[in-house]
Parts: structure tokens; C-alpha cells; sequence
């Protein structure tokens, strides 16, 4: 296929794996603009369009390449100055004047975060589905929406990954804007970090927290990532009281309880754990089927479908709303109904299944393969990096994927000392605990282990 082809199927997997206003904001008009062997140029408009996308969207954008060009192992965002191509034409396209007006907006436009309260408007308590594993959340939740600083303070909701505990933040910060006489702030702790050094760094602290003085309401989303940043907590712990002591509301989320956190100061957990601590749990079978029909209305989906995703999707209500995203546009472009047989393979990479079995040659062959070298040269007698990384590599995946001891894989590889088996692997989980590129990696090499 050309790359423009390639490129349009990748959009296309990729608006079912994101929010259409993230898709349209960050996705839609980029383009690809080169192709080689195994890389590939994104053309994109902006410094900050680039940075986003490589920070935000870069493993998920390397995934869905990969399925449909396998030999593809890396990509470089290119800014272009000049707007991508027309906007791809749609069964929904009203036609030149909606193009025009396409034209008219600035690319990438920010569609859906108000700016002064970083708070996305489609997080509301409407769209949240209360069942038992969520109920004390969200009972929570809407008590300190309707009462902020009265109710709980501070409330800190805790919860797994795609739990639904930022949909409950914002739908608490949404409520208390929608009055008009709050000042509302939402921050993931990430962000919050950087204002805090980046203040410090500038001789600006005051001026910092002068603002956060003057707040109502104050949502930090994943406050676990301030453990082990002592001065980035000591100077919340003083943001922190002097809301408190004025009766403004404090919301917080984390994904475990705060006596979980190891590196958080214990003044800051004595804090947070003085109001409310409501965790999310983890969706029964009943929970599960009741958010998938509460995501269905105009869809005529069988029991038995519906039954087969609550059965095999089940740590991640997102995967949930993914699985219904793919059935709504497999509905649109197939009139017969959709069976559990054809749902198997339309989410099968959603509902996982069985643990696929390897072997070392398996592992050896797909490393080698990755780094394009012959499998024979893992075990060559050589020190050159790309070999040694390589090398390393594969002991990393007999010690975790196969459970291999050190002195059997330092057997294996030529009768290496133990000590060189455990260094290795040591060095590649490290490598991917602090590279992103390395992680990607890993991960890309481990999907070829298990592939068919």
C-alpha cells in the first residue's frame, strides 16, 4: 500500500482507541510524510504538536503502525510548516463549506480542556455508571460537588488504572464551576511538579502559591507521583494548609491508598488521609454488563455478545468503552448482526486470553530479528554494543518470560559465570524502569515472542 494508504488505516484503528476530541485535536491532521525500512516521518504542524504527540501518544501510535507494518521500528515527528493535506473526506462530510470552515480553525486547536480550569466539560456525574465496586466514590464525590469544603476535605479517591477516578475529579470540578462562583483548579500531580520546580528554579514560589491561595476548589489527579520529590511536597504540604485552613476543598486521587505510598512524607499522608478515603474496586460481572448496556443506546447488540465482553474485559472499564467503540463502527459498516464468534476476533486484543507458551529458540529468533543480526551472533565472542545490548536482551527474556535460573542462562550462553546472567537482566529492566524508548522496545520484542 502507499503510505498514504497506511497511513489512513492507521487513523482509522486509532479513533477507536482514543477520545474524538483528543483524535481530532492531536491525530487528525497529521500525515506521514517518509517511509523507510524500518522508520517513519509523521508530519505534524507545530513544536508542540510534535512534543505532545512523542510524550502522549507515542507508544499507542507505534503499536497500531506495527499491525499493519510489522517491519516498522521506529517513528520521528517532523514539524511541517504548511497545513497537512485536505481533510480526509468522510460519509459524514457535509461537503465545501465544511471543509472551509475546517480550514478556518487553527490545526490541533485545543477542542475540549477550558483553559481556565483544565477541566475536560464531558466529565459530568450524568455519564458516570454507579454500580457496587464505585458507589462509595461516587457518593463521595457528589456530596463534596454540592457542598465543597463542607462535606468531606479533603477527599482523595483511590482506584486502578481506567477505574474511572479522573472522570469522578472532574466531574466534582465541573459541578463546582458550572455554579459561577468558584475558582476551580484540575492538575494531574505531573503538571503540578513541574509548576512547583520550574517556580523554585525562577525565584517565582510565591507567586505560585499566591495562586493556588486564591482557589475554591483544588483537584490533583495521581498525588503517588509526588513521593520521593521532598521539595515538591514540602511546598504543597503549605499550598495544602492554607487551603484547608480557609475552608477551600482539596480533591485528590491516587492508584493505592496513601499509607501505600513509600516515599510520601508522613505529614502530607496524615493530611490526606483527614478527610475521606473512598476507593474504586475493581467492576464485577453485574457492574461490567451494566456500564457496557448503559454505552449501547441505537446499538443492537446480542445478549451473548455483551456477555462475552463482560466475561473477558475485566480490570478496565476504558477496555469496556474501547470494546463498544469498535462494535458501534463494525456496526456501521457490516448490516448482519455482530456474533460472539466475529467479536472474539474484532477484540481480541482487548480481552487477551490463555498465556501463550514459548521457547528459547523462539525468544532467540525474535531478538536477533529485531536488531537485525543472525540469531547465531548472540553467542558470538564479541563486545560490540549493538551484540551485548542484544545479548543482553534475550537473558532478560529466558529470566522473565521462561523463568530460567542465572546459572542456566550463563550456561546457555557459552558458560558464562551466573553473575553475568543476573547483570544483564538487572541492566534491561532497569533500562526499560527509566527509558521510554527502551521500554517500547521490549515490549515490541515480546509481542513478536508471543505473535502466531
Amino acid at each position: 500500500m502507499t503510505k498514504e494508504e497506511l497511513w489512513e488505516s492507521v487513523l482509522a484503528q486509532l479513533q477507536f482507541k482514543v477520545s474524538k476530541a483528543n483524535f481530532a485535536t492531536w491525530l487528525k491532521n497529521t500525515r506521514l510524510a517518509e517511509q523507510t525500512e524500518e522508520k517513519v516521518f509523521i508530519a505534524v504542524p507545530n513544536t508542540f504538536s510534535r512534543e505532545w504527540l512523542s510524550k502522549k501518544y507515542h507508544r499507542l501510535i507505534l503499536e497500531v503502525l506495527r499491525e499493519v507494518a510489522p517491519d516498522v521500528k521506529r517513528i520521528e515527528y517532523i514539524i511541517e510548516k504548511k497545513s497537512a493535506p485536505a481533510p480526509r473526506e468522510t460519509k459524514a462530510s457535509t461537503g465545501s463549506a465544511s471543509a472551509s470552515q475546517d480550514e478556518e480553525q487553527p490545526a490541533f486547536e485545543e477542542l475540549s480542556i477550558n483553559p481556565q480550569t483544565n477541566l475536560n466539560p464531558r466529565y459530568i456525574f450524568q455519564q458516570f455508571v454507579v454500580a457496587s465496586f464505585n458507589e462509595l466514590a461516587q457518593a463521595s464525590a457528589w456530596a463534596v460537588a454540592k457542598s465543597p469544603g463542607k462535606a468531606y476535605n479533603p477527599l482523595l479517591i483511590y482506584g486502578g488504572v481506567g477505574l474511572g477516578k479522573t472522570h469522578l475529579l472532574q466531574a466534582i470540578g465541573n459541578e463546582v464551576d458550572s455554579t459561577g462562583r468558584a475558582k476551580v483548579q484540575y492538575l494531574p500531580a505531573g503538571k503540578l511538579v513541574s509548576s512547583i520546580v520550574a517556580s523554585i528554579r525562577n525565584n517565582s514560589i510565591e507567586e505560585l502559591k499566591y495562586q493556588f491561595y486564591h482557589l475554591d476548589l483544588l483537584i490533583v489527579d495521581d498525588v503517588q507521583f509526588l513521593a520521593g520529590k521532598e521539595k515538591t511536597q514540602e511546598e504543597f504540604f503549605h499550598i495544602f494548609n492554607a487551603l484547608y485552613d480557609n475552608n477551600k476543598q482539596i480533591v485528590l486521587s491516587s492508584d493505592r491508598p496513601p499509607s501505600a505510598i513509600a516515599t510520601l512524607e508522613k505529614r502530607l499522608k496524615s493530611r490526606f488521609e483527614g478527610g475521606m478515603v473512598a476507593d474504586i474496586s475493581q467492576p464485577d460481572y453485574e457492574s461490567r454488563l451494566a456500564i457496557l448496556e448503559s454505552k449501547i443506546p441505537g446499538l443492537e447488540v446480542g445478549e451473548e455478545v455483551l456477555s462475552y465482553v463482560a466475561n473477558n474485559i475485566q480490570h478496565n472499564i476504558r477496555e469496556l468503552e474501547g470494546a463498544i467503540n469498535r462494535i458501534r463502527a463494525y456496526q456501521k459498516l457490516h448490516p448482519d448482526p455482530l456474533t460472539v464468534s466475529r467479536a472474539k476476533i474484532l477484540l481480541k486484543d482487548l480481552t487477551g486470553g490463555p498465556r501463550k507458551i514459548t521457547t528459547p529458540k523462539k525468544i532467540f529468533s525474535c531478538v536477533a530479528s529485531f536488531y537485525s543480526l543472525p540469531p547465531d551472533q548472540l553467542f558470538a565472542p564479541t563486545r560490540r554494543r549493538e551484540i551485548a545490548w542484544a545479548r543482553q536482551v534475550a537473558m532478560y527474556f529466558l529470566r522473565k518470560e521462561l523463568r530460567k535460573s542465572f546459572p542456566n542462562i550463563g550456561d546457555i550462553f557459552g558458560g558464562k559465570d551466573h553473575t553475568t546472567a543476573l547483570y544483564a537482566c538487572n541492566k534491561v529492566e532497569n533500562q526499560v524502569a527509566n527509558d521510554e524508548q527502551i521500554a517500547e522496545e521490549i515490549n515490541l520484542i515480546k509481542q513478536r515472542i508471543y505473535a502466531e
